[in-house]
């Protein structure tokens, strides 16, 4: 090697050395003391390791003004570039406190708007860390101006690769509506928050008192604003559950769902499903454990876990296949609808349809919530958007009616009338207008009335309601179900049904796009 190229591979080693320390130890202590990791300790966390490759590295800002001419640290807050998940390729762009806050100025957002331009070019899943201070004020409207092509490429590449965001730190003001865009939000207690407006501004207009992580922190969004679908107590935790997300969905949506090898059997008899869920429609049980004794080895990634809970969705495999389950969840709020619950399973199943994964719908539905609450809350509003992601899917769509079916809900539950390939019932299935009680009272108001015993009278009424109309076959009988299958036969069978519909090609109409009920 020529000896002066020699000494300027040495001294780019160097500098490159110097820019990943980013102000040394002392700076990386100040990040752990905060209860935080470094930015490249992350991304040894997320990537496979040695897979990482950084791109523009060396950039700097071009800014002047306010002492920015005098302060322009190579790589300018972000850390951009590509690495590989269980050897798939993932694109990422990481904020790095460590360099002025990892607030975001002009060339900061370039050096993202680049990766986010080559992940949708390659067809791959885009990853971002978020840890950041928000706009670079000194930067005024080019700050601002990066954020907004940011936001024009989360909408650009929604629906054709994966956009995952982790919430690392502060994401606040502008900053936060990026990660409202992707497609899945990862937070960590203590450490990340969103918001549009911090405490100091909430308190100078209102006059609250609030902390950030009550404005803003992992638990509010991931149990009330609805906003974080994944919520961890570490870092560590937080980044590995990344990693098991990237192993369910495909690399955009040209490409199918992956496949595994499968070593839980196919033919598995579900023996415990028979004594798991109660025959009496009144009676209690928890549909995850249903759910988990169905899937390969009870492998099930709950999104939205402690968000209306009332329903749960989440991804597995079964016979290898990945597949999104929607399942009403009886041990909370007995599985009914609401507002939350529609919006939750909504935003679900678009997803699944968006990246070709198959959809299973679970169904133990006493219909939607009824009160003022709800109705001035636009339910009718909120129903409508899952009734229309269901009408609108095209991926394979298979129903299980496992108990109570009741009203509008049976049919906003993925039933044939909107267009599920199969559905299939356990003999516990009832499907109904409404309940046997409530329906007495109605159809036989009255005879009950003039009954000497009105209580020995109803009880005869929902009874004959039920038997007339309500009995495990009657739907088999009129053809609105596919088959009455035995429940421990339930695994065999999703896995046959899901290897049939594996051709299934969909007709679209020619429109631009439907018009969602938002």
């Amino acid at each position: 090697m020529d000896r002066s190229l020699e000494v300027r591979c040495t001294a780019l080693r160097g500098l490159k050395d110097s820019v990943r320390e980013a102000g040394g130890e002392a700076a990386a202590e100040r990040q752990h003391r905060r209860g935080k990791l470094t930015v490249h300790e992350r991304l040894e966390l997320l990537l496979d390791k040695g897979s990482f490759r950084e791109m523009q590295g060396m950039r700097r800002h071009q800014a002047t003004g306010f002492g920015l001419e005098k302060h322009r640290p190579h790589s300018d807050g972000v850390v951009t570039g590509w690495g590989t998940i269980h050897g798939r390729t993932v694109y990422v762009y990481a904020h790095d406190f460590r360099i002025m806050g990892g607030s975001l100025g002009a060339t900061h957002a370039a050096k993202i708007h680049r990766v986010m331009d080559l992940a949708e070019a390659a067809g791959a899943p885009l990853i971002s860390l978020n840890d950041g201070a928000g706009a670079r004020i000194q930067e005024g409207v080019s700050a601002l101006n990066g954020y907004g092509g940011i936001f024009l490429r989360n909408v650009r590449s929604s629906g054709v690769i994966p956009q995952i965001s982790v919430v690392l730190g502060p994401c606040a003001g502008g900053a936060a509506y990026s990660p409202a865009l992707t497609d899945a939000v990862f937070m960590v207690r203590g450490v990340g928050q969103m918001f549009l407006t911090g405490p100091a501004v909430v308190k100078a207009v209102t006059g609250e008192d609030v902390t950030m992580e009550d404005l803003g922190g992992a638990d509010l969004h991931g149990s009330v604003s609805g906003l974080a679908q994944f919520v961890y107590d570490d870092e560590e935790s937080c980044l590995d559950e990344v990693r098991r997300l990237i192993s369910f969905i495909p690399h955009n949506n040209q490409s199918p769902a992956p496949e595994y090898f499968c070593q839980d059997p196919v033919d598995r008899r579900n023996d415990v499903l028979t004594d798991l869920v109660p025959t009496d429609g009144n009676r209690s049980y928890d549909m995850l454990q249903v759910i988990e004794e169905i899937v390969d080895d009870a492998n099930f990634m709950q999104v939205h876990e402690t968000w209306a809970r009332n329903i749960l969705c989440g991804l597995a495999q079964i016979g290898g296949q990945t597949v999104g389950i929607v399942a009403n969840q009886p041990a909370h709020l007995a599985g009914v609808l609401d507002i939350h619950a529609s919006e939750k399973a909504a935003r679900f199943v678009r997803l699944c349809d968006a990246f070709h994964v198959p959809l299973i719908t679970l169904v133990d539905v006493p219909g939607f919530l009824p009160g003022t609450d709800q109705e001035s809350g636009g339910i009718i509003r909120h129903g409508a958007k899952l009734l229309h992601a269901y009408c609108a899917a095209t991926v394979p769509r298979i129903q299980i009616i496992i108990r109570k079916a009741y009203g509008g809900a049976y049919i906003v539950m993925d039933s044939p009338a909107i267009g599920s390939d199969l559905s299939l019932a356990w003999p516990t299935n009832e499907v109904a207008v409404m309940g046997p009680e409530a329906a007495a009272e109605i159809v036989f108001r009255s005879a009950i009335e003039a009954a000497d015993d009105t209580a020995a009278a109803h009880a005869h009424y929902a009874q004959e309601y039920r038997d007339r109309l309500m009995h495990p076959l009657h739907t088999a009988e009129l053809g609105y179900v596919d088959d009455v299958i035995d429940p421990r036969d339930t695994r065999r069978i999703l896995a046959e049904s899901l290897t049939t519909l594996r051709s299934k090609r969909a007709q679209v109409s020619n429109r631009k796009h439907s018009i969602s009920p938002l």
